[in-house]
């Protein structure tokens, strides 16, 4: 009589096409308890946009780039490599982070509609604990207004690079002072905070009295006119070197056409190019020690969800940046992965 073969089944990988299975940014595995958060970056949502005085919706962005997130996730079980590859430069991002399970999801900071104090309280808390872990944060917002309880999460010196079409310095008047035309005001504010670049400033309603508040503070501010005729180095020579850098960007920073889902889309913004240039060029100059991506607005987005898809693709790619500073893989014992081949 034959018998059975005792030998183990081979284990089939899964293909996990975009559209099937749980939703987290890159498909990584998630931590909802920030006081077990054992992870090198932590992803953090702050779906809030109380601070718009225009169209609400960006409240829906971390949901909405998270799953847009997972056409990058990669099929790692089909090819054993997580990261991504960059063509341009033949070489692989984050394979490290992801193969190991270094990058991880916490999911969102906790919203109180109508009390902003205590969901900035959250906010806040939210990010020191995963400073405490030791993890690096990306923080997907939300309006724009989320950057400042972000960065008082910080217990030491920083210097802050900001993408935007608008200053966000506006004076608080009438009671105003958490919407998103403030934050660049309130961080300022910070004892924490050193220098502020502020970049792709180029609004027809920017207030020349914003302006010369800020100047007087001692930030730069780079117009795309500027960008254009000197590059990323316009920016560089205001972040002293070996100092650590918080970046946020707002995704009106980029020209109208590449960003129909955001409420403050502005004409004549930086190409994907010159923004990809420029935050690469930060992430090799200093140690990015977090940064947020804002007023990604899903509801006003076009059918295929491009707002998304781009913002999903700058957070990223930045990350694949920001991860290979030297000051990081030292912090973290980071292996030198994805060279170049030869």
């Amino acid at each position: 009589m034959a018998t059975r073969s005792r030998r183990p089944a081979t284990r089939t990988a899964r293909w996990d096409l975009p559209y099937t299975g749980f939703v987290s940014f890159l498909r990584s595995p998630t931590c909802p308890d920030l006081d077990r958060l054992d992870a090198d970056i932590a992803v953090l949502g702050v779906p809030s946009d109380e601070g718009s005085p225009w169209k609400p919706g960006a409240r829906f962005a971390p949901r909405k780039i998270r799953e847009l997130s997972v056409q990058f996730a990669g099929r790692g079980s089909v090819d054993g490599q997580r990261g991504y590859y960059d063509i341009a430069e033949d070489r692989r991002y984050l394979d490290h982070e992801r193969i190991n399970r270094r990058l991880v999801d916490c999911g969102d900071s906790d919203i109180v509609y109508t009390n902003v104090r205590r969901t900035f309280d959250n906010i806040t808390r939210d990010v020191g604990r995963i400073l405490a872990a030791g993890a690096l944060p990306v923080v997907i917002g939300g309006d724009h207004a989320i950057t400042y309880p972000v960065v008082r999460a910080y217990r030491h010196r920083l210097h802050v690079v900001h993408f935007d079409a608008h200053m966000d310095y506006r004076p608080f008047v009438h009671g105003v002072q958490w919407a998103n035309g403030n934050p660049i005001r309130n961080v300022a504010r910070l004892a924490t905070v050193g220098s502020i670049v502020q970049v792709g400033i180029r609004s027809l309603r920017t207030r020349q009295a914003d302006v010369q508040d800020s100047r007087a503070r001692g930030n730069d501010i780079v117009t795309v006119p500027d960008y254009r005729r000197r590059g990323a180095a316009r920016i560089l020579e205001r972040l002293p070197a070996g100092e650590p850098v918080y970046v946020s960007i707002d995704i009106d920073v980029l020209d109208l056409p590449l960003v129909p889902g955001c409420a403050s889309a502005e004409v004549n913004g930086l190409s994907y190019d010159e923004l990809r240039e420029a935050l690469v060029a930060v992430a090799r100059h200093a140690e990015v020690v977090g940064f947020d991506l804002v007023e990604v607005n899903p509801m006003l987005d076009v059918a295929s969800e491009n707002t998304s898809l781009v913002a999903a693709q700058l957070i990223m790619e930045f990350l694949g940046r920001v991860v290979e500073h030297p000051h990081y893989r030292r912090r973290r014992r980071r292996p030198t992965t994805g060279r170049r081949r030869r």
